[in-house]
C-alpha cells in the first residue's frame, strides 16, 4: 500500500555534550554522520517496515559549526521510493541553547535497502507526495538517483 512522506517523519533530538566536541568545542563531524544516518534509517523503516541497510550519502557540506550546549535536531522523512531502495532526506539543526537562535547546519540525501528476512532485498511501498516541497523533492529525486549510480560505477 501506498505510502506519504509524512508516514516516514522522523525527529530526533540531543544536546551536544564535550565527549562528541573537538578542542575547539565543535561537534565531531563522524558523530553527526552517525545521527543523520540513525535518524534517516528511523525514517526508511517506517516507510519499508522492514529492516533497513545503508546504501549511500550524498555529499555532506558542514554549513555551520554546532557548537557545545547546542540543541540539535534532525528532521528526516523517505523522498521518494523505487523498487527496493528509498531516498531519505534529513535536515539538521542547530540551536543556540540560550538564545534560541536556530541555524540549518547540514542536510543531505541518504538512501537505505530495505531487506527481507533473509537479507535480500526486498520490495518497498510506494511514494505519493502531497506538498509543494514533497512533490519536488520527489521529482528531483531520480536525477540524484542517476547521479548516484553514475559515480558508483566509475
Amino acid at each position: 500500500m501506498a505510502k506519504k512522506p509524512s508516514d516516514s517523519y522522523t525527529v530526533c533530538s540531543e544536546m551536544l555534550l564535550p565527549n562528541d566536541t573537538n578542542t575547539l568545542g565543535n561537534m565531531f563531524g563522524g558523530k553527526l554522520m552517525m545521527m543523520m544516518d540513525m535518524t534517516g534509517a528511523i525514517a526508511a523503516q517506517k516507510h519499508a517496515r522492514r529492516t533497513v541497510v545503508t546504501a549511500s550519502a550524498d555529499q555532506i557540506s558542514f554549513r555551520h559549526p554546532i557548537i557545545l550546549g547546542d540543541i540539535i535536531t534532525l528532521e528526516a522523512k523517505v523522498t521518494r521510493a523505487f523498487r527496493t531502495s528509498m531516498e531519505v532526506h534529513i535536515k539538521v539543526w542547530a540551536e543556540n541553547h540560550v538564545t534560541g537562535k536556530h541555524l540549518l547546519a547540514n542536510q543531505a540525501f541518504f538512501t537505505y535497502v530495505a531487506l527481507n528476512e533473509k537479507g535480500i532485498p526486498t520490495e518497498v511501498p510506494e511514494l505519493i507526495p502531497q506538498t509543494e516541497e514533497e512533490k519536488y523533492l520527489y521529482e528531483t529525486a531520480l536525477q540524484r538517483r542517476q547521479s548516484r549510480l553514475k559515480h558508483h560505477h566509475s
